[in-house]
């Protein structure tokens, strides 16, 4: 071992693996790469598996870290998986070839060696919150095959995202206060306020069909995420205000079979998976950004829709007041009634848009992955 290298640390990379990651996956991507921007003492091996290893665009960069190695493995998920479960074996650390340290930046199937301290972040609790939300496998999934509780008690120390998430552990799974550092997420540079000059707004407009004047909501598209509600308050703001109806509705993100009939028969315009690099874009072409979860772990597209000077309305609970603050107009996401209002005044009162979008790119200040990332190392050492 080289004796100017303090520490082994391993990283868990697998939920980078597909070419459109989510937030969890956007976590770890900006979080790794911060953290080998700061940290040139310790050796990182970044540990990732895919059977076909179809995707390598999220790994490329690694390359440029002396101090950083890709253990890239092609082993069947389902067997490793299954290895992990039933066996606790192979130990990731070994299978690295050792780390002092074996950092998951979320919950999966993992062991790893007694010599090894594992670190694990919680990004929510909401499968255990709200169980109902969830179709039968993924509470199975959760239950009995990942089993978070375990991977709770098996840590050794524990990151969550808000205070919400560690209020959760400390009540859900009696997790030591002190064995949890609430560090929250970043929010990269280019979500930002771009000025309507720029000739890419329109290239992202006719990218994705949208409308001249919308309202927006980014997420996965499930009942935990209030879609009802959304919709009944935007048929309800364009009955009051009929000229309210020049906003169409747009929803963005994976449709949950939960959810499909509902958009098909309310004929609401979705436009899928949004690409990475145009979300920036498609955050200022909006008019207001909506987002009345029933509970989030950290609320990221909030972040982002502050940090592009898009007013937005979304719930009191959870951790969105952590990230909102006063920044955005935050309502019950049990009464419908509520959110129509919010929508309608902001969306016909000048003075109050103007006020929620420089409040929010003023919040949205208080956050990056660099912040994130010292945090994170400093609890790693």
């Amino acid at each position: 071992m080289n004796p100017n290298i303090l520490m082994r640390i391993g990283f868990d990379a697998r939920c980078l693996e597909k070419e459109n990651i989510s937030g969890v996956g956007e976590y770890a991507l900006e979080l790794l790469k911060n953290i080998l921007k700061i940290d040139s003492a310790n050796q990182y091996i970044i540990f990732s598996n895919s059977f076909r290893q179809k995707n390598s665009r999220h790994f490329e960069w690694i390359k440029a870290h002396p101090n950083a190695t890709l253990k890239r493995f092609s082993i069947p998920n389902k067997m490793l998986n299954l290895c992990f479960w039933y066996l606790n074996w192979p130990k990731i650390d070994k299978l690295i070839g050792g780390a002092d340290i074996f950092f998951a930046p979320n919950i999966n199937f993992l062991c790893v060696s007694g010599k090894c301290r594992l670190v694990a972040t919680f990004h929510d609790l909401s499968f255990e919150r709200y169980p109902h939300f969830f179709p039968l496998k993924t509470r199975l999934w959760h239950k009995y095959f990942v089993n978070p509780k375990k991977v709770s008690r098996t840590a050794k120390s524990i990151t969550a995202v808000s205070e919400s998430t560690k209020k959760d552990l400390r009540e859900i799974y009696q997790v030591k206060n002190e064995d949890i550092q609430t560090i929250p997420h970043g929010i990269s540079q280019d979500f930002s306020f771009i000025g309507r000059n720029d000739p890419k707004l329109e290239k992202i407009r006719r990218k994705y069909r949208l409308p001249q004047k919308f309202i927006f909501f980014l997420g996965n598209i499930e009942p935990r995420k209030n879609i009802t509600s959304i919709i009944a308050a935007y048929k309800d703001i364009v009955l009051r205000n009929p000229e309210l109806s020049e906003y169409e509705l747009v929803l963005a993100g994976n449709i949950s079979p939960l959810c499909a009939s509902l958009i098909k028969a309310e004929n609401i315009k979705t436009c899928g998976y949004i690409d990475r690099a145009d979300r920036p874009y498609v955050y200022n072409l909006a008019s207001l950004f909506v987002y009345p979860s029933f509970f989030e772990g950290f609320g990221l597209p909030v972040l982002e829709a502050m940090a592009c000077g898009t007013p937005v309305v979304a719930s009191n609970n959870s951790s969105i007041p952590e990230v909102a603050e006063n920044s955005a107009l935050l309502i019950d996401p049990n009464r419908p009634t509520e959110l129509a209002d919010a929508m309608e005044n902001i969306l016909t009162d000048e003075n109050l848009r103007r006020k929620f979008k420089e409040r929010g790119l003023e919040q949205a200040q208080k956050f990056s992955w660099k912040k994130c990332a010292e945090e994170t190392l400093k609890n790693l050492k």
